[in-house]
């Protein structure tokens, strides 16, 4: 396999003669496809090299960037099927938040006693210092404004785990990384329309209670369906009996619900009691999902061990097509919203740190901090405009940022690792 990979390599610097061949003469068609492949060879290939192989998921981001914004027309219909369909974007997100639940665990809630401080410091840091960033680089470059709503919407989201996983190559304060995550993720529903209104409410129409539902469907749902499966590696026999309970409730409210009950709710309940039911049928399908999914992984051992491929599978998705989507606007505003991404992410590890070692953390947990204000979930913003149906415009900020994010936090991350923090000298 690893010979592969190299032969990939070299196929990559080989396309690259054809590449630059093909700008040469203006055919673009040889630049596309030379530029496409030099981009998957590169992204196979990366792992053969040890220095590079945290960069490998980054790497096929930028594969989805580049087939994106290269043949656009291709990822935005397959026949009368369009790509950007909202079910479609919310099934695909939801997979990948529950790709990275299966990653959480119950116990990642147990260090809020060990941690309150912490978490508190880096809960207020992530919730101010982003969205307030993200609002003053629409105001400097002027974006349009549901670019720039989308700029200020990734600012709002809660970090991701993406956030875990810098902080133990760093090998900061990993137990603090988790519990800031797992609370952050608790809070997004509440505070990530709140700061949306705010902040951006004269850009787009924002529905509190809207966005609030359809945070709960992204995010907690799919995360709760992988934290059941977490409870029932070790649940007693009672419990499970009591669980086989309420799951057999579930399944018969999820077939009654297409037989027609739906549309009862829907003609006799209040618009909040509809909503009300709406969530209650997506936890019950939450409930029946992570039985299901805990039934298949007691079969097949490994299955655990595939979900992060089918998040990443999934991020690949929604970034290409978001990119093919915004395509035109990438081409005007592209290379600003970059630079607005190195601003937005710079800002969120500068003033992560250093609020942290201001309020008297060590230097172990104001890293950590850092990786947490820093690094945004990316497939909640994805999600978020899929919803609102304005992927190619309000989803466009975080098809730039995730990359940069993805590259900066592992270029920190082992940064950090060269130069531990017991030198009381360094930071």
């Amino acid at each position: 396999m690893n010979a592969f990979r190299k032969l990939c390599l070299i196929l990559a610097a080989a396309l690259l003669l054809i590449f630059f061949g093909g700008i040469f003469t203006g055919h673009t068609p040889t630049i596309q496809a030379s530029g496409v492949a030099i981009a998957v060879f590169t992204a196979i290939g990366i792992w053969a090299l040890p220095a590079l192989k945290s960069y490998q998921y980054t790497a096929w981001i930028i594969v989805a960037v580049v087939v994106g914004m290269t043949y656009p027309g291709a990822f935005l219909k397959w026949g009368p099927f369009d790509l950007r369909n909202k079910w479609l974007i919310l099934v695909i997100v939801q997979l990948v938040m529950f790709g990275m639940g299966i990653q959480m665990s119950l116990r990642d809630f147990s260090g809020l006693a060990q941690t309150g401080r912490g978490v508190l410091i880096g809960l207020l840091c992530h919730f101010t210092i982003m969205p307030l960033v993200g609002f003053g680089l629409t105001r400097i470059f002027h974006f349009q404004p549901e670019i720039a709503a989308g700029v200020i919407l990734i600012g709002s989201c809660s970090s991701g785990l993406a956030s875990n996983v810098m902080v133990y190559i760093a090998r900061a304060n990993l137990v603090l990384s988790v519990t800031v995550t797992a609370m952050a993720t608790l809070a997004a529903p509440f505070l990530t329309p709140f700061l949306m209104k705010i902040l951006a409410g004269t850009l787009l129409e924002v529905k509190f209670l809207n966005m609030m539902l359809e945070i709960i469907k992204i995010v907690l749902v799919p995360i709760g369906a992988a934290l059941l499966h977490d409870y029932l590696k070790t649940a007693s026999p009672k419990s499970v009996k009591i669980f086989g309970a309420i799951l057999s409730g579930c399944v018969i409210w999820l077939i009654f619900l297409p037989l027609g009950l739906w549309e009862t709710l829907s003609a006799n309940l209040s618009e909040p009691a509809v909503h009300s039911a709406e969530i209650f049928g997506f936890l019950a399908g939450a409930v029946a999902a992570g039985a299901l999914y805990h039934w298949c992984s007691t079969r097949f051992r490994k299955l655990d061990d595939l979900m992060p491929y089918v998040s990443m599978f999934g991020i690949v998705y929604f970034t290409t097509v978001t990119t093919a989507a915004g395509h035109d606007d990438l081409l005007t505003v592209g290379m600003i919203l970059f630079l607005a991404s190195v601003f937005h992410n710079a800002a969120g590890y500068f003033f992560g740190y250093w609020l942290g070692r201001a309020f008297g953390m060590d230097v172990n947990s104001s890293r950590t901090i850092a990786f947490e204000v820093g690094l945004q979930n990316g497939g909640m913003a994805s999600g978020l405009a899929g919803s609102m149906g304005k992927l190619g415009t309000v989803g466009l900020a975080a098809a730039v940022f995730s990359p940069w994010m993805n590259i900066s936090g592992s270029i920190l991350a082992n940064y950090w690792r060269k130069r531990p923090a017991n030198d009381a000298t360094r930071t």
